[in-house]
């Protein structure tokens, strides 16, 4: 699922902490990253759902990369309407604003649906990264009454596959506030610097 990466209209609420341009340009650089990591992997086909829906041709998405658009509603709305459109199978949802994503766990996730109904990515926020469906024999409705932007979103989510089996991968995270993208930041930065720095 990806937002046009236009200033003012992406990350906003990190954009009160950031500043809307620096808002703009993480998106956008972190959109690039997964783009470029993930969607041309052969293990997996890829698409891109686009808001809004007048972005749907806009240059900035890779012309290579089949696209739709998410449509209104909410985001329960939206990712139903994804699994809808998508052909049948396994099919697993992913933000575009998580930059510790990698190939690693989308191999997972669809591993997971194997021998699952269901797979989550959750994040410490309370929410999820992923969402993936095995989708048979149906589609499963599983976005109704959630506390989006809430604590309780992974949780609320869960309840709606009573009787279904759930595999729950590793924790990311995904960027909403200044606090979330400070807390990046240093761990990008200790990951990065030379071990002897950590040594001493």
């Amino acid at each position: 699922m990806a937002r046009e990466p236009r200033a003012g209209n992406v990350k906003t609420r990190l954009g009160k902490g950031i500043g809307i341009a620096a808002a703009a340009g993480f998106y956008r650089n972190a959109l690039a990253a997964q783009l470029r990591n993930l969607a041309h992997d052969r293990r997996w086909q890829s698409w891109l759902a686009v808001t809004p829906h007048r972005a749907l041709g806009a240059r900035c998405w890779p012309q290579n990369l089949a696209r739709f658009s998410q449509a209104g509603g909410d985001l329960g709305h939206r990712m139903q309407r994804i699994f809808e459109t998508l052909p049948p199978g396994p099919a697993v949802i992913i933000g575009s604003d998580i930059p510790d994503i990698r190939p690693r766990h989308i191999e997972a996730a669809f591993r997971a649906l194997g021998g699952h109904d269901a797979v989550f990515g959750p994040a410490e926020d309370g929410g999820y990264w992923l969402v993936g469906l095995k989708r048979f024999p149906k589609i499963l409705n599983i976005f109704s009454n959630i506390r989006w932007s809430s604590p309780y979103a992974l949780e609320d989510t869960s309840r709606n596959l009573e009787n279904q089996k759930i595999r729950f991968l590793e924790s990311l995270n995904d960027i909403d506030t200044e606090k979330d993208y400070r807390r990046w930041r240093r761990q990008k930065l200790i990951l990065s610097s030379p071990a002897w720095e950590h040594n001493e």
